[in-house]
């Protein structure tokens, strides 16, 4: 089974998967890492700044396979 490795950057860090996820297919690795997504933005305190994050899925290889991109901005708008 494949390896896929989840990579995120806050715009300041950059936090590289070392551990990785035995998954099936692409796929499964674009499903892990929406779950990553969503558990970053429900641990999101309402903060004065909006915070940008880039999550790249590597395979095995070191090859970046896919990226998803999140914004999250806690100020209401007028």
């Amino acid at each position: 089974m494949p390896r896929y490795f989840i990579d995120l950057h806050d715009g300041t860090n950059l936090v590289r998967d070392k551990v990785g996820y035995d998954l099936p297919d692409l796929d499964a690795a674009r499903g892990q890492a929406a779950r990553v997504m969503t558990r970053i933005a429900q641990g999101i305190a309402d903060g004065p700044e909006r915070q940008d994050y880039v999550l790249a899925v590597r395979s095995e290889d070191g090859v970046v396979r896919l990226r998803m991109r999140m914004s999250l901005d806690p100020n209401p708008v007028d």
